[in-house]
């Protein structure tokens, strides 16, 4: 068993991880399905890397259509213990044009959907007033800055359902509470990582800004998806750069203490089929 594995969740325009030593591939069913994709594991010095792409390898699974349990828990079955999750989003601010990372510290929901690990049995309830791990974002912040990617260390992610994208009266509104960039998929990663003890940093990365801007309807496919190829590439040169510096031995951070405090239901009370789908993430508690 590792752990001490970093996991990455690659977004839409970054799908693999070259430049390392790939050792393994898992095809991996959890207790709430299958994620994403099969999960590739690489070699990085001393570290091994987990890496998931998030739409699929072919990028054929739209965001509501994601099983983001599935795709949380599996990362944990393979002792993923801090996580970075890679998404393109659209940005509420001149100062943040597209090719810029938003290094995120909190969501605002408007999917409507729930993404929890509790029910059937067991109650918890994980603090969140800060979704994302500070640590974590500033290593990444830091590095962006040595390698002169633009980027913006903490901001407001506003996460919508989709697949469609904003109206402009939605993203007037959004804009008007101060957000920074809009998405779909950040906001239920980071819940479940909570639930499931996993330091979790998502890489916003802007492609365009949204529908609020005056010279949104010129915006085109072609630039967006130019803006898509150099967020990869910067994506690619961050993640390697990060890989680099981070010291696995000096990064136990709160996230990884979540659940102390937070189950409302005595362990022995659990059904033992409830219990048996979480022991990936109770595991502790089931040992102690």
């Amino acid at each position: 068993m590792h752990d001490q594995r970093i996991g990455i969740i690659g977004g839409t325009g970054l799908y693999e991880l070259p430049g390392f030593e790939k050792i393994d591939e898992q095809t991996i069913t959890t207790a709430f399905g299958e994620p994403s994709a099969p999960l590739k594991i690489f070699k990085s010095g001393e570290k091994e890397v987990v890496f998931l792409p998030r739409h699929g390898e072919k990028h054929h699974l739209l965001p509501t259509e994601l099983n983001h349990r599935a795709n949380i828990m599996a990362l944990k079955m393979l002792d993923v213990k801090w996580l970075m999750g890679v998404s393109a989003v659209g940005s509420f601010k001149e100062e943040l044009p597209p090719q810029t990372m938003v290094f995120v510290d909190q969501f605002i929901d408007r999917t409507r959907s729930v993404q929890t690990y509790f029910g059937n049995g067991i109650i918890g309830h994980v603090g969140f007033a800060h979704p994302t791990e500070p640590a974590l974002a500033k290593i990444l912040a830091e590095c962006a800055t040595q390698l002169g990617i633009r980027h913006q260390l903490g901001g407001t992610y506003v996460n919508m359902a989709g697949p469609a994208f904003s109206t402009v009266a939605e993203s007037r509104l959004y804009k008007s509470w101060g957000a920074d960039v809009v998405g779909m998929t950040a906001l239920a990663e980071a819940k479940l990582s909570r639930e499931a003890e996993i330091a979790y940093a998502p890489i916003a990365m802007v492609t365009d800004f949204d529908a609020w801007h005056p010279e949104h309807d010129a915006v085109s496919v072609e630039m967006v998806v130019q803006n898509l190829q150099a967020n990869s590439a910067n994506a690619k040169k961050l993640l390697t750069r990060f890989l680099e510096v981070f010291d696995p031995n000096d990064a136990d951070y709160p996230s990884h203490h979540s659940l102390d405090g937070a189950l409302m239901t005595a362990i022995e009370d659990i059904p033992p089929a409830t219990r048996k789908n979480l022991e990936p993430i109770l595991r502790r508690f089931l040992t102690s």
